[in-house]
């Protein structure tokens, strides 16, 4: 109980720094396993190995996306119920997930293997690219269950209150990887097949801790499968909550869909290749912010559920400014060294280096706003308003992005590609700011009021 009412209590400082570090460590880790995937894979087998990569990775954001609908919208009514002093409805929220968990990644992975040639050829993979990416997608497929019970529920221990305990599952997980990559690649010469087996064994790992962790009662929270009850009150509350990240998943899906097709007309396997890497390190950059935005979410929500507005705005602030001075940061060493990042991950191909250094650049051209632009953006699904996190994250997918990767290759090709990341980045930004502003316009005001009853 100490570990969550800390969340109401200590210093948002210091709270922030609790949470956010070992978020954005984990996060930062898992993100480089899928970068070291891609550098091991483009050195040990080649350009239209990193092609598969990028062909399959729409099938791995919906995978995500189903862990967002139920791990977060879970995770942040625990929060919130945490924040309320409602343990035992917590513990029934936890319950339900678990369970939801069980029955989605089991139908994903039924649908996926079933489907999984003509769903490659949809996302782009071309007939030379088709074997790498068959091998690879099937096995990341057949350890779906694996993947959700790792990454969705660990979204759960970080919202009772055990940021460390959830890095260590991030942790665990990336080292094994890390381990495994060139050991099945260069010593088993197992090529991309290795670096599918390496990611699922890590998933399975992850898996079993989170899984021991709630099972034995080790936190705050306990799974006891036994007393399960269904109920369709927390189904609904979890799926309304998790909605909005899970078609922000989606159509980041989908639109990866669109932009693989676009590279492929445009560019052929070396633009698909090229984007594989900027989309690693893309990501790289992105995961800190994630994870100051997951370690934000249940200080956010138990002190949103407490009522306590001041609290609440004071992490925004704090959260959207450290967001932001990695940002900066990220954005110096792309800037200044976009040769040398692409060039890890296939060091004799120039081609590929000088392709992927212009995209890199281009792409991320706008990165320095977009530690306020995530933050932002998640600071609505951490208060519970997931209609408003849903529209914001239509904003920059639905509204800006695919119309922008559709449009601007038609005026200058490739590099139209490139330019969509920005033009959606600085919109979307724009229409963040404006809602974030008038929500929090309103909690002062609310704030006001309460303390005026209580003078009364």
């Amino acid at each position: 109980m100490e570990q969550t009412k800390q969340l109401g209590q200590t210093k948002i400082t210091k709270l922030l720094l609790k949470f956010s570090i070992p978020a954005t460590v984990g996060m930062l880790v898992n993100a480089l396993y899928n970068v070291v995937d891609r550098i091991f894979v483009g050195n040990g087998v080649g350009r239209l190995a990193l092609s598969a990569i990028t062909a399959e990775f729409p099938m791995t954001l919906v995978v995500m996306a189903f862990n967002m609908l139920i791990g977060i919208g879970a995770s942040t009514l625990i929060s919130i119920r945490l924040g309320e002093g409602k343990k035992e409805e917590a513990q029934e929220i936890l319950g339900n997930a678990f369970v939801l968990f069980l029955i989605i990644g089991a139908l994903v992975t039924v649908l996926g293997l079933v489907f999984l040639e003509p769903i490659l050829e949809l996302l782009g993979a071309s007939p030379d690219v088709m074997p790498y990416a068959k091998e690879y997608a099937g096995i990341l497929t057949a350890g779906t269950l694996a993947f959700t019970f790792g990454m969705g529920m660990n979204n759960m221990i970080r919202a009772e209150g055990n940021p460390k305990m959830a890095m260590a599952t991030m942790l665990i997980g990336a080292v094994t990887n890390i381990i495994l990559d060139p050991i099945f690649i260069y010593v088993f010469k197992w090529g991309i097949k290795g670096a599918a087996i390496a990611t699922i064994i890590s998933k399975i790992i992850s898996a079993i801790w989170v899984l021991r962790y709630f099972l034995t009662g080790s936190g705050h929270l306990r799974l006891d499968i036994r007393k399960i009850k269904m109920k369709t009150a927390h189904i609904m509350s979890i799926l309304s909550l998790g909605v909005a990240p899970f078609i922000m998943q989606l159509t980041a899906s989908m639109l990866n869909l669109i932009l693989n097709n676009s590279l492929m007309f445009y560019g052929g396997d070396l633009a698909m290749a090229a984007m594989g890497i900027v989309s690693g390190i893309t990501n790289l950059m992105l995961m800190p912010l994630f994870g100051i935005s997951q370690g934000l979410q249940p200080i956010v929500g138990y002190n949103y559920g407490a009522r306590n507005f001041s609290r609440v705005k004071e992490a925004l602030q704090k959260g959207m400014l450290l967001a932001t001075a990695i940002s900066i940061i990220g954005f110096l060493v792309i800037m200044l060294f976009p040769s040398q990042l692409v060039a890890l991950f296939g060091k004799n191909d120039a081609p590929l280096i000088a392709m992927g250094a212009e995209g890199l650049q281009r792409f991320l051209f706008t990165l320095p706003i977009l530690g306020a632009l995530v933050v932002g953006s998640n600071y609505f699904q951490a208060i519970g308003k997931p209609k408003r996190a849903l529209f914001l994250s239509l904003t920059r997918q639905l509204l800006f992005f695919i119309p922008s990767i559709i449009i601007l290759p038609k005026f200058w090709g490739l590099k139209g590609i490139f330019y969509s990341g920005p033009v959606s980045d600085v919109l979307s930004t724009t229409v963040m700011a404006v809602f974030l502003i008038w929500e929090l316009r309103r909690n002062s005001t609310l704030e006001g009021l309460a303390e005026r009853i209580e003078i009364e």
